[in-house]
């Protein structure tokens, strides 16, 4: 399992999303970055030549402690139009303000909740479409139940810790496959232990292939020395991450023994050079020199080390 093993980094892409619609009048919020792995799923089951092919999507988005409008539409971020995806693992960072009373107080699962709702319209929309299609053509109930059960998507999974969320959606049919869901929250913000900043992380077994999503969110700062302690942060996620389900050797516990790993988040990694310097080199496409001054080139040591 070890030289199987890796670490999927999701690659930064600019947000549609916003371009339409806005979150209580803020112009631009985030970025959000994504990844469609077409390798993820893909094992032989039970040593037959079969194979099972899934589609992941993973992206995240730090939303800066703004509450989504009732009427936000997801689907240009989902991609929901193309509807190629049967896995859908979203972390969220700061869907809470970061201060003391978010921190240290309890934790609002009511902003999780509506991030949930308007994740399932937006996957779901399609299929409740056509189940009211449905409707008003059959006057047969188990026609539009059986048609209401079919490919949507269902939330199996969400979990949150002061600002940091994460969902995973899967295919309703999937489900039956699915087993061993487990979470992890580690908190590394203040004083080490706090969660404004850390982790989240949810695993399960889909058929025998082990997954593990963890949505991050390290520490910020662009000064000589903060690189480090993101470092530190991510060796540290690794490092106190425990899934504490059913004790079976057939289980991983640990991030890094899980056949597939996602990692995604609000790394706050950046270019270690001046502002106007790192524009010009853009403008120029210059990307060999950015590279070089990515801080997370490579993937970053803490990771690294441990792959």
């Amino acid at each position: 399992m070890g030289e199987n093993r890796k670490i999927i980094l999701p690659r930064l892409v600019t947000s549609k999303l916003l371009h339409r619609q806005q979150l209580h009048g803020h112009g631009s919020v985030s970025e959000v970055s994504s990844v469609v792995d077409e390798n993820l799923g893909k094992r032989p089951l039970n040593g037959h030549k079969d194979t099972f092919v899934y589609r992941v999507f993973a992206s995240t988005w730090n939303v800066g402690g703004i509450t989504p409008s009732d009427d936000l539409d997801l689907e240009d971020w989902l991609d929901t139009r193309a509807n190629t995806c049967d896995i859908y693992a979203l972390g969220f960072q700061e869907i809470v303000p970061l201060n003391a009373r978010n921190v240290l107080g309890p934790t609002k699962s009511c902003i999780s909740a509506k991030w949930n709702l308007l994740i399932g319209e937006a996957l779901n929309k399609k299929e409740r479409k056509e189940g009211a299609k449905l409707t008003q053509e059959s006057t047969d109930s188990s026609v539009v139940e059986a048609s209401m059960q079919g490919e949507g998507f269902k939330c199996i999974r969400s979990k949150q810790m002061v600002g940091i969320f994460t969902s995973v959606w899967v295919r309703s049919n999937l489900r039956q496959f699915i087993h061993h869901l487990d979470v992890s929250c580690i908190g590394s913000g203040i004083m080490g232990c706090l969660g404004n900043k850390g982790s989240v992380s949810i695993r399960f077994l889909l058929h025998k292939t082990s997954f593990c999503f963890v949505c991050c969110h390290l520490a910020s700062g662009g000064k000589e020395g903060d690189v480090l302690l993101r470092n530190l942060d991510v060796a540290d996620i690794l490092a106190r991450t425990w899934f504490r389900g059913q004790a079976t050797h057939e289980l991983p516990e640990k991030i890094l023994d899980h056949d597939q790993v996602v990692l995604l988040g609000d790394l706050n990694y950046r270019i270690s050079l001046q502002e106007a310097e790192t524009r010009s080199l853009v403008t120029a496409k210059n990307w060999s020199i950015l590279l070089e001054n990515d801080q997370c080139r490579g993937v970053c040591p803490a990771i690294a080390a441990n792959v």
